[in-house]
This record gives structure tokens, sequence and C-alpha cells, in this order.
């Protein structure tokens, strides 16, 4: 409870106690008693309520949300030319009254379902799209009142701001945004765009009508049923398409770790040849040096003792005249 609501109280008791005091006076003048007393009491009880009722009515009390606009007989626009902010305020008694604005943000809801807007029923905006399909769409629309341009509302729109202002800039600003978009894009890609767009347009309607804007929601965008059913088969169709290129692609892995595998197979059977090669060409070298170093180391001496040997390997000595031939000849050093 603020001072000017006290001020009021009193002031109502006063009167009460004046029209008590009145009574009894009256009650007491018929019935031929004195009422000397009562005429003092009843002209303090009548001054006071007169003072408190001057008082209250002078006193204004705005909460923090809240501002006002002076009616005044005193000024010759008729209203002060400043508004009231919240506080406490002093206004000329009886010849000025004040208008209260709540300053808080407010939400205005147009929805196609039943309680959910401020208005019954449907209240969905209907609009139609670039490429003619129509969509209905539920939207909020939350502002609040100027404080710096109240006065300029009282005058032009009073209380009537919602259904005169909120309402029809709303709905004109999301059918002219709305008919700028194909279907398509308002479904997927430009939906954030077609926001952005909605906005902008209502946030200046409402500027000029002393209005500020605080946040534009799109809740919700409905399509007529045979739209929706083209759409839905249309998913399906994606969605099947996407399962049949999962599987080529499925299949191409695999016939791609198969090839791999095959080419791996095929390395490893050229490299196990070429190591084999490469080992049989290093057992001939070596043998081929072998053989050379053999053919060096050979002399005449030489062949004929290992000759003698194969001959006979019992036979220790030979005994031959001087002078006389081999019975068997000599196998030849020369190569010939």
């Amino acid at each position: 409870m603020n001072i000017a609501s006290v001020f009021r109280g009193l002031a109502v008791l006063a009167w009460i106690a004046f029209i008590a005091a009145l009574g009894m006076t009256l009650v007491r003048s018929s019935r031929g008693q004195a009422a000397k007393g009562f005429g003092t009491i009843l002209v303090a009880v009548l001054v006071a309520a007169i003072v408190l009722t001057s008082v209250g009515a002078g006193l204004v009390f705005l909460q923090a949300d809240q501002h006002a606009v002076v009616i005044s007989a005193l000024q010759p626009n008729g209203y002060r030319a400043q508004a009231l902010g919240p506080g406490l305020h002093w206004i000329v008694p009886f010849f000025e009254n004040v208008r209260t604005y709540s300053i808080a943000r407010q939400s205005y809801t147009m929805s196609i379902a039943f309680g959910e807007g401020q208005r019954g029923g449907d209240d969905a905006i209907e609009a139609r799209t670039k490429d003619g399909q129509v969509v209905h769409v539920d939207a909020s629309i939350i502002y609040a009142i100027d404080p710096a341009r109240i006065i300029d509302l009282h005058i032009n729109w009073q209380d009537r701001y919602e259904d005169g202002v909120v309402r029809p800039v709303s709905r004109s600003a999301i059918r002219e945004a709305v008919s700028q978009y194909g279907i398509e894009e308002i479904v997927t890609s430009r939906r954030v765009d077609l926001e952005n767009d909605i906005y902008n347009t209502i946030a200046e309607g409402l500027s000029s009508n002393n209005l500020v804007l605080t946040e534009f929601l799109l809740r919700n965008i409905a399509f007529s049923e045979e739209y929706a059913t083209a759409v839905e088969q249309k998913q399906i169709s994606e969605q099947q398409a996407q399962q049949a290129a999962y599987v080529v692609e499925q299949r191409k892995q695999e016939a791609e770790q198969a090839r791999q595998q095959a080419q791996g197979q095929a390395d490893a059977a050229v490299i196990a040849a070429k190591g084999a090669a490469d080992a049989r060409l290093i057992q001939a070298e070596a043998e081929a040096r072998a053989n050379q170093l053999l053919a060096q180391s050979l002399s005449p001496q030489l062949l004929q003792y290992q000759y003698i040997l194969k001959l006979s390997p019992n036979v220790q000595t030979i005994f031959l005249p001087s002078g006389n031939q081999f019975i068997l000849p000599l196998p030849s050093v020369t190569g010939q």
C-alpha cells in the first residue's frame, strides 16, 4: 500500500465519521436535546474529510512498470506535456487526473490452437507463398510501450493499441514476408531469413505507432494436407535413395577391398619369385667363382697325382724305367 492509498483510506473514514456525527446531531435535535458540542465535532470532521480527500486526490503513486499521462483541465491542450514516471507525484485535485499505462513487456499470440492466443478459435495467419502454396502461421509478438512517446500513444490509441496496431501490423507483415519465399525455402534453408524479414517489418510498423518490438516468435508453420502428403512421400523417396546409395557405396568398398587383397597377394608372389631368382643367381655366381678358383689351383703334377690315385686306390708306389712313358696317357691340362 502506498501513501496515496493511505490518504484515500483516511478520507473515507473521515467521511464516515462525519456522516455518523451528522446523524447523531440530527437525532439529538429531533429529541430536543442539546447538540452544542456536536456542532464543533461535526465541523472538525468535515474539514478533516475535505482535506484528506483533497490530499488523496492530489497524490499519485506509480509502480516501477508504470507511466501516466496527466489529463488536465488547466492546460490548453487538455494534458500535461510530460508524462509521469514511477514514484510519488502531486497533481491538482479535482482539476487533473491520470491515465496509467504499463511499460512492461506484453505478448500477443495468434495461434491455430484453441485457447492459446488472445482470440478464441483458429487465429493463425493464412498466407500464400511465392509459388502459390497456402500456409498457416502461428506467431507471438512480444512488445512494450515506448515510455518516451507515451503521450502520443495516448492521443492516438489510448488502450486500443493491441487491436488497432499490434494485430493488423503483425498479420500484414507476416503475409508480406511469406509471399517473398517459396515453400521449399520456408521449410528448409531460409526460415531464419523469413523470421528476420518479419521482425524488421513489424518493428518498423510498431515504432511508427509509439511501440517497441522486443521479440518475434515464429511458433509454427502448418501446410495444406495435400502438400504435407507430398512432402512425406518426397522424404520417403529421399530415404530410399540414400539407402540405395549406401548399398552401392558398400559394394564399392567391398570390391576395392577384394582388389587390394588380390593385389597384395600378387605383390607377395612377385616378391617371393624375385627372392628365389636372386637366391639362385647368388648360388650360380658362387659355384662359378668356386670353379674359377679350382681351375686356377690345378697344375700338371697335381692332375697326374690325382689321376694315379683314381687308377687304383690301393697302389702306393709305381716304378717306371727312366725315360719310359705311362702305359695310359695322362689327361691334358692345357684345355685342348
